[in-house]
């Protein structure tokens, strides 16, 4: 008896310990939530009329919603606000910017701040000489024997502030150069004036600037002056206390001249800001700096002083594109290195992380990207989907420019450079103001993540105090996630899905295998119209990105399942071999293709010999036909193209054959119509599946993994448990039924530990639930309209004016006959909801539906009778339409004030109403789970 009890309490103790273990297993199946999960947001404090209630106030509103921190943006001001100001980096600034630190703090949250206001850099404390320069040259021209005798200066008389004549040259018709600086002559000349009562005075002598007098003795000349300018742009949407001119972004000495104020001011609080921002290249026409034509000299081997002429020359031409590209790839070094990563290596001095926005520079985007701690990319605009339900109304959009090629230039920087996270401005401009719903939100995240970002940023919040009317303080470029907007209600729900994905794609490292080259050169060494000053904007990607082979094969790879990242020159001359892969600081990969191109420098093909003789695999879609930029170039070309010839280097004809010689296999589950992005978590996958296609996907879909188990995770609901799985020919299938609009986490495990994933189908067609409804309009305005009974569901905009113009938060209330007491399981699902809806069975919280398709899985009904409560929060247009109708003024802001997606005055009274609440159909569907095994 005793052995006996002796073993039943080994085997007790035994499963407790296994149950433990499971416990355990389970709650670990989703990462510990952390604040850089969580979606964080831009916030405007207009005018930094800030106070510290309403800061704590605003903070913890941000917190009870879901989101991990802030990133600091003060612009200009409201009107009637101006006692409220508070001038940047001042003693009561600071005072504000510690206190908003501390309250964070106490919340868990993080602060990010710009190092200024409005964008660029810029600000009161920049002097001229350290603005942003431009090029200007003056030229005149001599016949041969005339004698050129004259000052020297800027004769353009749009240029309103002076320009600082830097050099004079001479060039003959013969070809001949003559560098005339240093014949300018700078004389002290007596000046006689007349004084008191007509008395002659003799004052001092004063400087007759820049004359030169020369003569063209051997043949005609054109004399250029060389003059550095000033842009003279000035800080956009400058917050009070940082208007000022815009930054010299090519020269460090500019640089550290900037920081100056931030070192006193920021003295003491080093580590207690998380990272500082630097917005997108918005720097105007600023081609030059004063010590470019030194720089270019030691970068580029040879002095441009004597190819001015060819360089701007205004035709196509292959000396002046080559002079022309060597000019635009100084501009990229000149901000990569003076400004860029000698800004990170300043902020880390002060124990912060850099976060910046690379596009629109003038620079090799990969490379500049790369030189932050956190990459950061945008969106802007709308784009289009099929998912069924999904509203993209042609009048509330402007086309978006998020195309996954553009995007995966910022996440490739972090990938290749092993940065953790890769953070986006997220929901720019995504709908007319007051007219962006969650649901329409999700997809354009969800794209976002798709193509490596994990670190959204909301775009954004407005700080507005509770003495701000409603609709409050409003930025004019924005969807303005605060408490002022009604479908705040529901974000905490959007915010909690972003959470969760991003818990998941910022666990292990990226797992693409394939690197593409970016041949930055075959843009620069085109004509571009003879600009000097060459942006990669996001808005113009049709001029230097779409119809390349490089956008070409980018898409035709991520069409057949492969996974990419883009690489530069510069981590090209970094990369090593590895037991066969190339390896950078951020992984290994597993081949390196290079696509037809006709630029590429000799010592990045030297390079690509080496990883070739050491063991990597690198594929040539086409050969370089020679090298960029002027300086010895024919000789350069010539080794280039005996490089080729010697090492027997062959194109591919099929790039897909050649993947799979090399051991690369796509994931095919692409073919379903599906989007996936994969990471490696010690040797575990984990994949993000997202189905925006028009359709249910309900089948095996294959993993390129061999013989693993499997758990879907859902990161709307936080479901999870093991998958129905076969295993065949090194590849995993894995049961999924995702529809439109969803989407799930996929994990590998080498043994099935978790709960058995729960595969539902229906078992008849859907049951209406129909009656009377109960119609309780409960918080928002401007009016709360009566209370109502309905048999249809149709918009509230039809019961009334009061309802016509109300935004805020109503209640259905309906009771119901249980259909079927034997179903277990039941699919509600709301049908068209305008925008999102709390739901209550019986009482009892069931789940928010804010996205399509507005499904929510409930279990057994209770037997006859049973209530449903669907409390359904619309957006604010009709408020705001019924404000403008009425002419009640709330556009009070400098500057910008309120313009529409089209940058035109903002007028709401034009607009119809927009449809608001349950439109229904209200339906339940029977389920029945599926008995799904591995095999």
């Amino acid at each position: 008896m005793k052995q006996t009890l002796k073993y039943c309490f080994i085997i007790v103790l035994f499963f407790c310990a296994f149950n433990a273990v499971s416990q355990q297993r389970a709650v670990s199946v989703w990462p510990e939530s952390v604040n850089t999960h969580q979606p964080w947001t831009r916030w405007w404090w207009m005018g930094s009329a800030v106070d510290k209630p309403n800061l704590k106030r605003s903070l913890i509103d941000f917190h009870k919603a879901g989101i991990g921190g802030v990133e600091i943006t003060p612009i200009y001001g409201v009107k009637g606000e101006e006692n409220n100001f508070i001038d940047y980096l001042s003693p009561k600034w600071m005072e504000m910017l510690d206190y908003t630190i501390r309250v964070s703090d106490s919340l868990n949250m993080q602060v990010d701040m710009v190092l200024g206001t409005g964008w660029p850099y810029g600000g009161s404390h920049v002097t001229l000489p350290h603005a942003a320069t431009k090029l200007i040259v003056e030229k005149y021209q001599l016949k041969k024997n005339e004698t050129f005798n004259r000052n020297i200066k800027l004769e353009n008389t749009k240029e309103k502030i002076p320009a600082a004549l830097l050099y004079v040259a001479a060039y003959g018709s013969d070809g001949s150069f003559v560098n005339l600086t240093d014949e300018l002559q700078n004389k002290k000349i007596n000046v006689i004036d007349k004084g008191i009562e007509g008395a002659h005075i003799q004052l001092p002598g004063k400087l007759e600037p820049n004359k030169l007098n020369w003569k063209a003795k051997k043949t005609d000349y054109t004399i250029y002056a060389v003059f550095s300018g000033k842009t003279g742009q000035q800080v956009k949407r400058a917050a009070p206390g940082g208007s000022g001119y815009t930054l010299d972004h090519y020269s460090a000495e500019a640089l550290n001249a900037y920081v100056v104020p931030f070192n006193e001011a920021l003295k003491g609080r080093e580590g207690k800001i998380r990272a500082v921002f630097n917005d997108s290249f918005e720097v105007y026409g600023t081609d030059f700096t004063p010590g470019f034509f030194e720089e270019f000299k030691t970068l580029r081997g040879y002095d441009l002083k004597k190819e001015l002429p060819v360089l701007l020359n205004e035709t196509d031409n292959e000396t002046g594109n080559r002079i022309r590209s060597d000019y635009r790839q100084t501009l990229s070094d000149l901000l990569g290195n003076k400004f860029d990563k000698s800004w990170t290596a300043w902020a880390h001095s002060k124990n912060f992380k850099t976060k910046l926005q690379a596009h629109g520079s003038p620079g090799n985007l990969i490379d500049l990207y790369a030189s932050a701690d956190i990459p950061e990319c945008e969106t802007f605009g709308s784009m289009p989907f099929d998912i069924p339900g999904f509203r993209r109304d042609k009048e509330d959009i402007r086309e978006g420019d998020a195309d996954p090629v553009m995007l995966k230039f910022s996440s490739s920087a972090a990938h290749i450079s092993g940065k953790k996270l890769v953070s986006s401005e997220t929901f720019t401009w995504l709908r007319e103001h007051f007219k962006t719903a969650l649901s329409q939100c999700k997809p354009e995240a969800e794209d976002l993540m798709l193509n490596g970002v994990n670190h959204i940023f909301l775009h954004g919040s407005t700080y507005s105090p509770d003495r701000a009317v409603w609709p409050g303080w409003q930025f004019y470029a924005s969807v303005n996630f605060n408490s002022n907007n009604t479908i705040w209600e529901d974000a905490p729900a959007l915010f909690s899905y972003i959470s969760n994905c991003q818990s998941l794609l910022q666990q292990g490292k990226p797992d693409n295998e394939i690197l593409l080259y970016w041949p930055v050169f075959d843009v620069w060494d085109k004509y571009q119209k003879g600009t000097l000053f060459y942006q990669f904007k996001i808005h113009s990607l049709s001029e230097w990105l779409y119809g390349t082979s490089f956008y070409d094969t980018t898409k035709s790879l991520m069409q057949k399942g492969y996974s990419v990242d883009f690489i530069s020159d510069s981590f090209i001359a970094e990369a090593k071999v590895v037991n066969g892969n190339i390896s950078l600081p951020g992984g290994n990969y597993k081949t390196l293709i290079i696509p037809s191109c006709k630029k590429m420098p000799l010592a990045t093909l030297q390079k690509l010999m080496e990883l070739k003789k050491a063991g990597a695999s690198v594929i040539f879609e086409g050969l370089p036909e020679s090298v960029p930029g002027f300086y010895d170039y024919k000789k350069q070309e010539k080794k280039l193209q005996n490089l080729l010839t010697e090492n027997k280097i062959q194109t591919v004809s099929d790039l897909f054959k050649s993947l799979d010689e090399a051991g690369i296999q796509p994931e095919s589950l692409v073919d379903t119509g599906l989007k996936f992005i994969r990471r490696d978590i010690d040797g575990e996958k984990t994949y993000y599946i997202v189905n925006h296609t028009a359709k249910i996907i309900d089948q095996f879909i294959p993993l390129q993994i061999p013989d693993k188990e499997v758990i879907i995770l859902d990161p709307l609901t936080r479901e999870y448990g093991n998958a129905a799985v076969n295993k065949k020919d090194k590849i995993t299938y894995v049961k999924i039924k995702i529809e439109p609009g969803q989407s799930y986490f996929l994990k590998t495990e080498n043994t099935a530990s978790q709960k058995k994933w729960k595969y539902f189908e229906s078992i008849s067609e859907p049951v209406s639930i129909k009656g009377s409804w109960k119609l309780a309009f409960e918080k928002g305005g401007p009016k709360i309209p009566a209370d109502l009974s309905i048999s249809n569901l149709e918009s509230w905009t039809k019961f009334g004016k009061d309802a016509e113009a109300f935004s805020g938060s109503a209640s259905y209330t309906i009771e119901f006959d249980n259909p079927n007491t034997k179903i277990q399981n039941w699919s509600l699902s709301l049908g068209d909801v305008r925008e999102s809806a709390k739901v209550w069975l019986n009482d009892e919280f069931i789940g928010t539906a804010w996205s399509v398709p507005y499904k929510l899985t409930i279990e057994k009904l209770k037997p006859g009778k049973n209530s449903l409560r669907i409390q359904v929060t619309n957006l604010p247009a009709n408020r705001i339409r019924d404000m403008e109708i009425k002419g009640r003024e709330w556009k009070i802001f400098y500057e910008i004030n309120m313009v529409d997606k089209d940058y035109k005055k903002f007028d709401a009274a034009k607009w119809n109403p927009m449809p608001s609440g349950l439109l229904g159909p209200v339906t339940l569907t029977p389920l029945k789970t599926t008995n799904l095994t591995a095999k």
